[in-house]
């Protein structure tokens, strides 16, 4: 591996922390409290060209490769782990396939205005029986002259109340597996599509997360996106890579933004006479810690590396999300100890970021199911 970050990202990272401790980290207590979509954020990283990041500039975007995305998903967590959620959904998940697969029109009605941020993009995966289990996705695409008429439920949609379109996995035939599953472009003003219910959680507060019905749903065949029916399992395997280096990065994020709070907070709380950071208890936990991101940082950054790289990384993006996700629950765990009854409070960040990283065992593939991911690419 010859890797090191260029100096154009490191500008980049830069200009986001920036964004982070002036924008973000003031405003984080009100947009948890509010539990409301944090519209001015949104805008103001549009405005910094963060949407377009993964596209090419004809369309509005900039060209930047997987490991500067990465970056921007670092960065966002260390302030707020739902708009980060909220952003990396419209920079990359939800507008994938449209500016890959979808012709002019689709990609100037729909790809170029969310990477303004004048439109929300969601992703539709997920359904009530088939979460970790994609393969058992009922909802049904049916070829119908030049229409594709689509039924089914979805459900843990991330902007599912507020997109304004949505990319949605449906099945065109009944094949084994992942085999048979295709993906769509859905607007949400066709007829037939209902939003469900609001999904209450413990943690993302800003981020909202619901049902999405499609009944009898009808969309032009050329919002199939893709080169031709029976190939989205496929596109699957690519864009799972990298939603799982990417929630990686956002680990990443996370895990150092409570580990450098707690760092501070143990060089500040005096007990017994002398700062708690002094005590070898303390210092042990928040060294553990310490090498555990540090070794997820380089997981993380090899894979997307890797896509850079032309690879489809499908070992190393499994290993590193799964590394980085279970290292970041575990920071939480530890800098909750640390803060101690403070902690439990909401004075600090802590407390906040200890309900939301679990989000992270979950998206992209719990950490199960990338154990087994893991051993089938290792032979087993």
């Amino acid at each position: 591996m010859d890797f090191t970050f260029t100096e154009e990202q490191e500008i980049f990272r830069r200009t986001l922390r920036e964004f982070v401790e002036k924008k973000v980290k003031p405003v984080a207590n009100d947009v948890e409290k509010k539990d409301t979509f944090p519209e001015d954020l949104f805008k103001g990283l549009a405005e910094l060209g963060c949407f377009g990041l993964r596209y090419p500039e004809e369309y509005g975007g900039v060209n930047a490769d997987c490991v500067t995305f990465c970056i921007f998903c670092e960065e966002l967590a260390k302030g707020l782990l739902s708009l980060a959620a909220v952003a990396t959904m419209q920079a990359f998940q939800s507008t994938h396939f449209i500016a890959k697969f979808g012709n002019e029109s689709v990609k100037s009605e729909f790809l170029i205005p969310a990477i303004r941020g004048e439109k929300i993009g969601a992703i539709c995966f997920t359904e009530p029986n088939a979460g970790s289990d994609l393969g058992n996705i009922t909802t049904t695409a049916v070829r119908k002259g030049d229409e594709y008429v689509i039924n089914g439920v979805k459900t843990w949609v991330t902007n599912g109340a507020i997109a304004d379109f949505y990319t949605v996995a449906a099945r065109t035939s009944k094949g084994d597996g992942m085999k048979g599953i295709d993906f769509f472009l859905i607007p949400k003003v066709a007829k037939g599509v209902e939003i469900g219910r609001k999904i209450e959680k413990m943690g993302l507060k800003g981020l909202n997360s619901s049902e999405v019905v499609f009944n009898n749903v009808r969309v032009p065949a050329e919002y199939l996106l893709g080169e031709k029916e029976g190939m989205g399992h496929v596109y699957l395997r690519e864009i799972l890579a990298e939603i799982r280096i990417s929630t990686g990065a956002l680990s990443l994020g996370a895990g150092f933004a409570i580990l450098n709070d707690a760092i501070e907070y143990a060089k500040e709380r005096v007990q017994f006479g002398r700062p708690i950071g002094k005590f070898q208890g303390i210092r042990f936990m928040l060294a553990e810690v310490a090498t555990e991101l540090e070794a997820a940082k380089w997981l993380v950054y090899y894979a997307a590396w890797l896509v850079d790289q032309g690879k489809m990384p499908i070992k190393e993006a499994s290993m590193a999300k799964l590394f980085a996700s279970e290292a970041a629950v575990k920071a939480a765990d530890i800098g909750s100890r640390v803060f101690a009854s403070y902690g439990f409070s909401k004075d600090h960040a802590v407390e906040r970021f200890y309900r939301d990283v679990r989000f992270l065992l979950i998206g992209g593939g719990t950490s199960e199911i990338l154990k087994l991911i893991i051993g089938s690419e290792l032979g087993l």
